[in-house]
């Protein structure tokens, strides 16, 4: 009896302490925003100064799209870590590489040399699907990558394609798997150099400073902001995870939906719609005194 009445107290405690960390007047701002979206749709928020967070279907599992490419850069830093790759390593490209679309990196001849680290940069910055699948490979696969992963303490997030076992997952939800939580937290966690080592966590962070596709969330953002991100895009599927360093604010976001009525690939796709909004609020929210607003005519950069 006086187990289950410390059991009970430690709950109570456990609850009201996860209370005191959910930021309720955002999480209610979030929920206007995406209560009509037409589809599947989970984000979680957290700022990094107070401790404070959103969390909107945040455990759900959704497909990553290009987001599986960060679990596959830890994969290469802890290669690189062991001593088993070298960040400026040379590479020969061949054809058998080649992943069919309109990659900068598949437009190589065999034989062709280049430097791992920019491969990694192509994988990160373009979203190059050949550098990537690649790069997949170096670092041992899909299977050894999981295992990294698990070694962090993520559960969910997980590289499924060309991974055996996970076949089933694969069929479900493509190439990689995460959770809103689980991405924004690996991204916590690279930033505050907990993954491998501090300077692996440092590396990893300019690698991911510098996306090309600026489009969504990286529009409504200042461009004196420092900016880590990355998206993933497939037909019923948008997502971004991103880590903002404001004036003041540092905080962390992703936005991720599957089963997308709109699966167009105009810049008024409506998930990327939301997700810009949602972006612009979280800045406006974190930065209520800083009176930087999108150019009226920046739309024709889009």
């Amino acid at each position: 009896m006086k187990r289950l009445t410390v059991l009970l107290i430690l709950s109570c405690f456990i609850n009201t302490l996860f209370a005191q960390h959910i930021d309720k007047k955002l999480q209610r701002d979030v929920y206007e925003l995406i209560d009509s979206f037409h589809g599947n749709i989970g984000v979680y928020i957290k700022d990094l100064n107070t401790g404070k967070t959103v969390a909107i279907n945040a455990d759900t599992i959704f497909p990553t799209a290009s987001m599986v490419k960060v679990p596959i850069l830890i994969g290469i830093m802890d290669k690189i870590n062991s001593g088993a790759l070298l960040y400026h390593q040379q590479l020969q490209y061949k054809d058998s590489l080649l992943y069919e679309g309109v990659d900068i990196l598949g437009s190589f001849k065999n034989d062709e040399k280049i430097e791992l680290s920019k491969v990694m940069m192509l994988m990160l910055t373009m979203s190059d699907n050949t550098a990537s699948l690649w790069l997949q490979s170096l670092a041992g696969g899909g299977k050894q990558i999981n295992e990294v992963l698990d070694s962090l303490g993520f559960k969910d997030t997980r590289v499924n394609s060309r991974t055996a076992g996970r076949e089933q997952n694969r069929n479900t939800y493509g190439w990689g798997q995460t959770t809103p939580r689980e991405m924004a937290s690996l991204f916590e966690k690279i930033y505050k150099g907990q993954v491998i080592s501090k300077a692996t966590s440092d590396k990893m962070l300019r690698l991911l400073n510098r996306s090309y596709f600026d489009i969504v969330s990286i529009s409504q953002l200042p461009p004196y902001a420092a900016v880590f991100a990355k998206y993933g895009a497939v037909d019923e599927t948008r997502n971004e995870a991103i880590l903002v360093k404001g004036k003041k604010s540092n905080y962390v976001f992703c936005v991720c939906t599957k089963n997308n009525k709109d699966t167009s690939w105009e810049n008024s796709n409506e998930a990327w719609g939301l997700t810009r909004k949602i972006s612009a609020l979280l800045w406006n929210y974190y930065e209520p005194k800083d009176t930087w607003k999108p150019a009226p005519d920046a739309a024709k950069f889009d």
